[in-house]
C-alpha cells in the first residue's frame, strides 16, 4: 500500500489522541441499511480479517474510512418513474403535479433500495503527530472533507483545517522552473501545467518535457504560471504539486522501494507494516522540506 494522492490538512499537535482507538471502535462501519443509499465508518488498516481499526509507527497513525454505497442509477429511476406516470395517466386521465411526481419517485427509490447493489470503498488516512498533519490519500477536496469530518465524529472534536500556505504557490512553482534554487533534495520532472493570469486565460499542459528549454521560457516571458508542477525528491519520490496544495500522481521510485527488507514470504500483514512505515518517512521528509519553501502555515499558531 502507498498512497497515490495527498489532500492535507493541519491540527494543533497539542491534540491528545491517547484514546483513538476506544473512538474508532464507537464508529465502525455497519452495513448500509436496506433503505439506506450509503454507510461509512472505520475499517481496518489491514483488511476485513482485521479487527485492528488504526496502526502506529513511531508518531505516524494509519486510518481507514470504509464505506458502503447503494448503487441505483438515476436512469433507472427515471425510467421505472416514466412508465408509472404513463399508466396512471392512461388509467385516471389526469396528470400528476410536481409534488405528487416528486412523492411518486421517493416512493420508487424506497421500493428499489433494498435491491440494489452495494459498492464497497475504502479511503486511508495518516495522522503524522510531529506536524500535526492529516494526509488523506485522495485528489477530491470532497472525499477528503468526508474523511475528516469521520475522524472528527470519532473523537468529538478535530480542529483540523485545509494545508494553506502564506506565499501564492503559483508564484513559488514558477520561480522554480524560471530558474529559482530548488529547496535541498528537490528536482524538477517532466510534467507542468501553465495558466495565463488573465480569466479564462489560456492553458499549457506539458508532459515528457524539458522544463527549462526554450519552449517553456517563452510561456513564461507570456505571463503565464506555473499552476502545477511535476517534482522528485532525491531518487526516493516523484509526484505533482498543485497550486491547490494537492500533491498528485505520488509514486515511490526504487531509491525508496529497495529499502524494504528482503522477503517477508506470505506475511501480508509485516509487509503493509513495513510499507507503511517507509511511506511515513518519506512523506514527513518532503512536508519538512515543502513546509518552509510554500510557508505552509500551522494550526497552532
Amino acid at each position: 500500500m502507498f498512497f497515490r494522492n495527498l489532500t492535507l490538512f493541519r491540527f494543533p499537535t497539542s491534540l491528545d489522541l491517547s484514546e483513538l482507538d476506544t473512538h474508532l471502535a464507537e464508529v465502525q462501519l455497519k452495513p448500509v441499511g436496506a433503505l439506506e443509499l450509503f454507510s461509512r465508518g472505520f475499517v481496518s488498516p489491514f483488511g476485513r480479517h482485521s479487527e485492528e481499526l488504526s496502526h502506529r509507527v513511531d508518531d505516524a497513525v494509519w486510518l481507514t474510512v470504509g464505506g458502503e454505497d447503494k448503487l441505483l442509477p438515476s436512469a433507472v429511476v427515471n425510467d421505472l418513474l416514466g412508465k408509472k406516470l404513463a399508466e396512471i395517466e392512461e388509467k385516471e386521465g389526469r396528470k400528476l403535479g410536481g409534488r405528487a411526481r416528486r412523492q411518486l419517485k421517493e416512493d420508487l427509490v424506497h421500493e428499489l433500495l433494498p435491491r440494489a447493489f452495494v459498492r464497497p470503498s475504502r479511503t486511508d488516512a495518516m495522522l503524522d503527530l510531529e506536524h500535526g498533519l492529516c494526509i488523506v490519500d485522495t485528489s477530491s477536496r470532497k472525499n477528503a472533507e468526508t474523511v475528516v469530518s469521520e475522524i472528527r465524529h470519532a473523537l468529538g472534536s478535530f480542529p483540523a483545517l485545509p494545508l494553506n500556505a502564506e506565499v501564492a504557490p503559483r508564484s513559488v512553482l514558477t520561480g522554480w522552473i524560471a530558474g529559482e534554487t530548488l529547496p535541498e533534495g528537490l528536482a524538477l520532472g517532466e510534467e507542468c501545467e501553465l495558466k495565463d493570469a488573465a480569466e479564462h486565460g489560456a492553458i499549457v499542459k506539458c508532459q515528457h518535457q524539458e522544463l527549462q528549454g526554450d519552449e517553456i521560457a517563452k510561456h513564461l516571458e507570456a505571463g503565464k504560471q506555473v499552476t502545477r508542477l511535476a517534482l522528485t525528491l532525491d531518487d526516493h519520490v516523484s509526484f505533482v504539486l498543485g497550486e491547490d496544495l494537492i500533491i498528485r500522481k505520488l509514486k515511490f521510485l526504487d531509491g525508496a522501494v529497495d529499502q524494504l527488507e528482503g522477503d517477508n514470504g506470505d506475511d501480508i500483514r509485516a509487509e503493509l507494516n513495513a510499507r507503511f512505515a517507509l511511506m511515513a518517512g518519506e512523506l514527513k521528509r518532503l512536508f519538512a522540506i515543502l513546509e518552509p519553501a510554500l510557508k505552509l502555515s500551522r494550526a497552532d499558531a
